[in-house]
């Protein structure tokens, strides 16, 4: 319980082939990006992730890929979501036993559920395994647990060290947080990177965007813990219509991710499995347009690939 990951912890998203097989080698090239570019660690398979088009087999082929490719250079958070307390906590067990760092899981938002039942959830997998655990609460139908979930979780359960949230109107959350646990437990924002700057305000520890502006992301969350907030201000302002356009729709969100992935010559496509949104010629050409201004602005910051 001694590992404290605080900055940014890039989703790797998952390469498919033409096939909508999964595409090992880019992988690779995926974990060894965020590796090489220091984040404070690396998360799958998550929503991110597609972890919902992909089976039981496929998500430990990701996470055993992740963690033989990373080799200890960051640490490596494994997704185990599965709507069974029973089955979700197998499997936590078992990617702890490959060699995770830390094992993250979602709370099950299928169907209503009282805060009581998810505690209990919680409780059942932080059980399950004995490294740190981060519970991300991810509602886009409704309000995330509150600072009282928070508390009474990681009372009960030493192993959870932190929580994900991702919903507007995070500032305030975070300051109850900050009351009621203090530095017990690090929270971790979400939702691509859209509520940056006022969730490092609050204290958040770290954030959780997608893979492709990763280290841009990065920049900004040091200018802050520099004291530079112009300068933090001035970076997320290039980043923040990318981001607004994309999370229009999650899995426009997820192709435009892979696009400008693409673009930056770490993924050779941007496939994703269907069930997906198709993208009209008009949409996609607006997606180019702003994908050209995050690699000129990449390319102003010195961050090009070819520059890891």
């Amino acid at each position: 319980m001694t590992l404290t990951i605080q900055g940014i912890v890039p989703v790797i998203p998952t390469p498919f082939t033409d096939q909508e097989a999964i595409d090992v080698p880019t992988l690779h090239a995926a974990v060894n990006f965020a590796a090489s570019r220091k984040m404070a660690a690396m998360c799958l398979p998550a929503y991110g992730s597609e972890f919902y088009k992909l089976s039981e087999g496929e998500r430990e082929l990701v996470v055993t890929t992740a963690i033989e490719t990373c080799r200890g250079r960051i640490p490596v958070i494994a997704q185990a979501n599965h709507p069974s307390a029973k089955i979700a906590a197998e499997v936590a067990q078992r990617y702890e036993q490959i060699g995770a760092d830390v094992i993250s899981f979602a709370l099950p938002r299928q169907f209503g559920a009282t805060e009581d039942d998810l505690l209990n959830y919680c409780g059942r997998l932080a059980g399950a395994v004995s490294c740190p655990v981060l519970v991300q609460d991810f509602n886009p139908g409704g309000p995330t647990v509150s600072a009282e979930f928070i508390s009474i979780a990681c009372q009960r359960h030493a192993n959870i060290a932190y929580f994900k949230i991702e919903e507007p109107m995070i500032l305030d959350k975070l300051v109850k947080v900050r009351e009621s646990v203090g530095d017990r437990v690090h929270v971790l924002g979400g939702w691509g990177g859209y509520f940056m700057l006022e969730s490092i305000a609050g204290g958040v520890s770290g954030f959780m965007p997608g893979l492709a502006l990763c280290d841009l992301h990065d920049r900004v969350y040091r200018s802050t813990q520099a004291g530079n907030r112009q300068r933090a201000y001035d970076l997320f302002s290039t980043l923040l219509p990318f981001i607004a356009f994309s999370l229009q729709d999650f899995e426009m969100f997820l192709q435009l991710e892979k696009r400008l992935l693409m673009r930056r010559g770490i993924f050779v496509n941007a496939n994703c499995r269907a069930l997906t949104r198709s993208i009209s010629p008009a949409v996609s050409r607006h997606a180019d347009f702003l994908i050209e201004q995050m690699i000129r602005i990449l390319d102003t910051e010195g961050l090009n690939t070819s520059n890891s």
